[in-house]
């Protein structure tokens, strides 16, 4: 190889060992988290007729992180229900936007069926999430818990309309009580069980 191509060279070769080392680092991390808030709907395009309770679980997988100041994108689904007289289940397209490492924006548009007693519309909805959600470099799942607003924008005939304003409080948060009630009923693990000391010889 000629003098003159060597640090040309040497310079690609070095690029191709960050980007592969950067795209290696780069794995989907998965989030679920339950949502709890309130939730303003109306008929006929009316905003905030009343007001009723929400409940949801929502779910989403990001490509293309590989740490905190990363951007993502990835798909979201989604199941909800306002005032426990109908069931909303919906799916979409989820962004992330680093604006603070630990604490970033993630702004999601997508569809969803709304079922009723009388009813069976389609809809579509947008949502912001802001809150906390770090890269995990130890494991594909990644806690979250913040806020979230939504506006879903039902196409059938009851032209309905929500504004959701909740918490996002992740499963595995939410699951932190039992598993350490658990460990209180079972006792220690072998492992971390206190060792004994054999009774000395006479």
């Amino acid at each position: 190889m000629p003098t003159a191509g060597r640090p040309a060279a040497l310079v690609a070769a070095l690029l191709g060992v960050v980007l592969a080392h950067g795209t290696a680092r780069a794995e989907p991390q998965a989030s679920v988290g339950v949502t709890l808030g309130a939730a303003g709907a109306g008929l006929e395009r009316r905003w905030w007729d009343s007001t009723a309770f929400h409940a949801g679980l929502r779910g989403d997988v990001l490509f293309g992180r590989g740490a905190n100041d990363d951007f993502g994108v990835g798909p979201y689904a989604e199941v909800l229900t306002h005032g426990f007289d109908e069931l909303q289940a919906g799916a979409g397209v989820s962004a992330l936007a680093p604006v603070l490492d630990l604490f970033p924006l993630i702004v999601s548009t997508g569809v969803y069926g709304r079922w009723s007693a009388d009813a069976l519309e389609p809809g579509i909805a947008a949502a912001v999430f802001w809150g906390a959600r770090s890269y995990n470099f130890h494991s594909p799942y990644v806690m979250s818990t913040g806020l979230l607003a939504q506006m879903r924008l039902g196409l059938g005939a009851s032209k309905e309309t929500a504004i959701v304003l909740a918490a996002q409080l992740d499963v595995a948060l939410l699951g932190l009580p039992f598993v350490y009630l658990f460990n209180v009923l079972t006792g220690p693990s072998p492992e971390a069980a206190p060792v004994r000391r054999a009774a000395s010889a006479r």
